[in-house]
């Protein structure tokens, strides 16, 4: 009976030691690849962006499928912000969980685009993204974002 007691407890000691020693993942550094997305967009330049996608990362836009980041770049996105003159968020928030290496974020925003030809597009957007850690950096394999005007509210009311 006591070998099995010492037997026991050798394998529960076993079995605990594996999950106290693992590190919890830092979700702070997938908050902070979608901030580098973000800024890369409002400086209107994708350089290096690849580099937060996973290759094999799928993109969903306001009802659409884009493929991965490499199409959408080349045959979405990257002709857009060739027209445009600014692009600015404001009222950005973002909540990240996880469980493991992969963390989901939902972030809300607010918009401006400014075209070459002036007009001005105002925007209020949502986007969850579904993020992947390999050896200790996140890359976004799935994003769906949607947009939509501004509600319009009434003058000096709620």
């Amino acid at each position: 009976m006591r070998r099995l007691t010492i037997t026991a407890i050798a394998l529960a000691m076993l079995v605990a030691v594996p999950a106290q020693a693992t590190e919890p993942a830092d979700y702070q550094g997938a908050a902070a690849a979608l901030a580098q997305y973000k800024s890369a967009m409002e400086k209107l330049d994708l350089t290096g962006v690849e580099a937060l996608f996973s290759p094999d990362a799928q993109i969903f836009e306001s009802g659409g499928v884009e493929g991965n980041f490499a199409h959408y770049r080349d045959h979405h996105m990257g002709p857009e912000l060739k027209e445009f003159k600014s692009f600015t968020f404001r009222n950005y928030k973002i909540s990240v969980r996880g469980e493991g290496n992969i963390a989901i974020a939902t972030e809300t925003y607010s918009f401006s685009i400014v075209l070459a030809s002036g007009e001005t597009i105002e925007r209020d957007g949502v986007a969850t993204s579904v993020l992947k850690q390999d050896n200790g950096k996140w890359q976004i394999f799935n994003l769906h974002s949607s947009s939509r005007k501004p509600k319009v509210r009434p003058a000096g009311g709620i």
